[in-house]
């Protein structure tokens, strides 16, 4: 059990790594011509546990603000957006990050009482 819950609270880190380094990079190339924002897809991984993820082009065009002028950055990238997935993978990676953790305590408690 212990290398899976590893497995699992692990490739929830990179999952969360993952979707922070996308997100930096579409606030660094907001202003960019012709940039094109991407997202993180994550999907569960049946029979193994734990997520997967790929990077793939975000969907979706930039609101009109008022005077016909998008809300967003010239290539699309909402920044506030962009704040929110920021704070979002951060939440995630201290998780998963608590259960690694967790894990160790409990693995080390067990040997103890092996001991």
């Amino acid at each position: 059990m212990n290398s899976s819950v590893s497995a699992i609270a692990s490739s929830g880190l990179r999952a969360a790594q993952m979707r922070m380094d996308v997100s930096a990079n579409n606030v660094a190339n907001a202003s960019t011509p012709g940039f094109r924002p991407q997202s993180v897809q994550e999907e569960a991984v049946p029979g193994q546990g734990g997520v997967a993820a790929r990077v793939k082009p975000a969907t979706g065009a930039p609101a009109p603000a008022q005077g016909g002028e998008a809300a967003a950055a010239p290539s699309g990238t909402s920044l506030e957006g962009e704040a929110v997935d920021q704070l979002s993978a951060s939440y995630a990676f201290t998780a998963n990050l608590q259960v690694l953790r967790t894990n160790d305590r409990m693995m080390g408690a067990l040997l103890d009482v092996r001991a």
